[in-house]
């Protein structure tokens, strides 16, 4: 059994404040070890189920946050970024019997994380097909493509209730709640205990309950924060401006949504 891990850092447990996600800031280094100790717990409990393999992606940043000497026997991790339209699901492929999310977070224009964002943080929202978009959505939609279910996700409280609202079947454990500027964290045990747990939990269940459905055209409405950037942006083939920081593409092939991602974002 073959398991795809792709990490983040701003749903793990702590994390609060920008400077604790940032490579070179002083507090950055305790929570990029805290997302190490969550990735290994979801390996943990991913070898407990039977996989023989696992491929952890950095996810986060220049993903260079994860420390690749911690990692368990028969886990090997993508460190940096190929350039590949798939970002933080490079490596993915149908060979896979499922895939997990590690540290995720509430996306762009939703108020459940202080932290809250998609892809990167120059837009107010992203919109696919009218839904406000996060990075489980796009990353679930690329795993998806691939006929790869997404079965376990951990993460800030907003995003678990997000995620069971596209996919029911999914196990999530909150590692906090939020609530305006301030979060409420569990304690790095009970976390840890309950990612392995779940994600042991999800894997020895029926997995193909997750599949979801992939829309067959795709309508992306990008809100920058900055009319400069919205301006330039708009030049990339197949956009179009609908005001000074909104631009738009229509597609029914996802590589489009998540290749303009690539170059726009």
């Amino acid at each position: 059994m073959k398991i795809f891990i792709s990490a983040d850092i701003e749903g793990v447990v702590g994390s609060t404040f920008k400077e604790e996600c940032r490579k070179g800031d002083p507090e950055y280094a305790q929570f990029a070890d805290q997302m190490t100790l969550e990735v290994v717990a979801a390996c943990e409990g991913a070898i407990e189920a039977g996989a023989t393999e696992v491929i952890v992606k950095d996810g986060h940043g220049l993903a260079n946050n994860i420390d690749v000497f911690k990692m368990p026997k028969g886990v090997k991790l993508i460190r940096g970024k190929s350039g590949h339209p798939y970002n933080m699901m490079y490596g993915l492929d149908e060979s896979f019997h499922a895939v997990i999310f590690i540290g995720y977070h509430s996306g762009a224009g939703n108020p459940g994380s202080p932290l809250s964002h998609t892809s990167t943080g120059s837009t107010n929202y992203i919109k696919l097909n009218g839904m406000y978009t996060t990075e489980f959505l796009i990353n679930s939609y690329t795993a998806e493509n691939n006929r790869v279910p997404v079965v376990f996700l951990s993460g800030d409280r907003e995003i678990c209730n997000e995620a069971k609202k596209i996919n029911p079947n999914i196990t999530t454990v909150a590692t906090k709640e939020c609530y305006g500027g301030c979060t409420v964290n569990l304690s790095k045990e009970e976390a840890l205990g309950r990612i392995k747990s779940g994600v042991k939990d999800a894997l020895t269940g029926d997995v193909s309950k997750c599949h979801i459905e992939v829309p067959e055209e795709f309508e992306e409405i990008i809100s920058f924060k900055d009319h400069v950037h919205a301006f330039k942006m708009k030049f990339y083939p197949g956009m179009e401006k609908i005001d000074d920081h909104t631009i738009k593409l229509v597609t029914k092939d996802y590589m489009d949504i998540i290749t303009a991602n690539t170059f726009v974002l």
